[in-house]
């Protein structure tokens, strides 16, 4: 084999990934610290609106894509191997509920995300030894089946908005029952070769495909074939839904289904965002084969996205930043600049992020496993 043919290294991939991830983190500050895409305007408002939902569903992508690095990349692995990655997973997942639970306790405004990944590493786990193909199919069935279920459900029992277990499957700010498709999907996108340049291409036709169908399907749904006169036929209020935010589907109207916005959680919305951040993906991997150097510090920070990410909730707690979104772009870039920094800083020194490494550790009885 030439040297023409031989496939790029692994960490090309890695790097891809992590620029990725690096931009979600930013995404997630930008929704968090970022102006208020209403009262911002111009271009900084539209890509504050552009942050905030998307950015979430991109770090929910890519948590599945981990899921799938750690469990043998394209081929599942099995016997031994498998088991000891299923244990890793359930160590993490457990690790993250706990860590999810403590930052949700210190009663700052962030809609804090990491319990919720404990709860989708734990129901992947049956899917795991899936190829590309399956995941793909179940993600896209889930896409469906999730907010039809979380309509039904919720419309028939009407279950308290709790923080509990009810919340992080059905009621809270990124409930499972229509967050899981992301996860899927992303593990979809882990088993295929990320490093091919037929699968790079795919990728970056089948993510703006997947955001039109999401965002175009939902306005015509809603501006040609009448779904935005069937929420107000029910109440004004029920236009509350073209905003977002929410976490969960309205149930004022079926038609409550066919809105895109933030967090809306339907088929629509779902579609749109995951085609944003298979766009995402594909354009981070083709960016890091040619100016690697200049995102040196955004891949940093993707390297270590539980540290900076914890981090930046810690941070809005001390500064004691109450009201999301609404400080000023200058915060915004302050915490972009002081992650990079520390981001870039800390790789230099050590091959994880503090929060990472511990993570590692705690998973290291997984190896015990028969």
């Amino acid at each position: 084999m030439s040297q023409q043919q031989l496939p790029l290294p692994s960490t090309s991939r890695l790097a891809g990934v992590d620029l990725a991830r690096g931009l979600a983190v930013f995404g997630m500050f930008a929704a968090h610290v970022g102006p208020d895409p209403a009262t911002a305007g111009g271009f900084l408002g539209a890509v504050m609106q552009f942050a905030h939902g998307r950015s979430s569903a991109l770090f929910a992508t890519l948590a599945g894509v981990s899921l799938a690095l750690m469990t043998g990349r394209q081929q599942p692995r099995t016997s031994v191997a498998g088991r000891q990655a299923m244990a890793r997973i359930v160590i993490r997942a457990v690790i993250l509920l706990g860590l999810g639970t403590v930052l949700t306790m210190l009663d700052t405004p962030v809609d804090v995300i990491i319990a919720y990944y404990g709860v989708y590493f734990l129901l992947a786990l049956p899917l795991i030894r899936l190829r590309a193909r399956a995941l793909a199919i179940t993600a896209a069935t889930l896409a469906i089946a999730g907010p039809l279920a979380s309509f039904a459900i919720r419309s028939a029992l009407e279950p308290d908005p709790s923080d509990g277990l009810v919340g992080l499957l059905l009621t809270g700010t990124y409930p499972a029952i229509t967050w899981m498709p992301f996860v899927v999907a992303g593990m979809a996108l882990g088993r295929v070769d990320l490093t091919s340049d037929a699968v790079r291409t795919r990728l970056a036709l089948l993510g703006p495909a997947l955001a039109l169908l999401g965002y175009g399907g939902s306005w015509l749904a809603l501006e040609v074939f009448g779904g935005r006169q069937a929420l107000l036929a029910v109440s004004p209020d029920a236009m509350g839904q073209l905003a977002g935010e929410s976490g969960t589907v309205g149930t004022d109207s079926p038609a409550a289904l066919l809105v895109a916005s933030p967090h809306s959680g339907t088929p629509f919305e779902i579609a749109g965002a995951l085609g944003v951040a298979i766009t995402v993906v594909a354009l981070a991997l083709l960016a890091v084969r040619h100016v690697h150097r200049l995102l040196a510090p955004v891949i940093a920070v993707g390297a270590m996205s539980l540290t900076a990410y914890v981090g930046h909730v810690l941070a809005i707690g001390a500064l004691g930043i109450e009201d999301l979104p609404g400080p000023s772009v200058g915060v915004l870039f302050g915490f972009i600049l002081v992650t990079a920094l520390a981001a870039t800083l800390w790789q230099r020194l050590f091959r994880r992020g503090p929060l990472e490494h511990l993570l590692n550790l705690a998973t290291r009885p997984a190896q015990l496993v028969r």
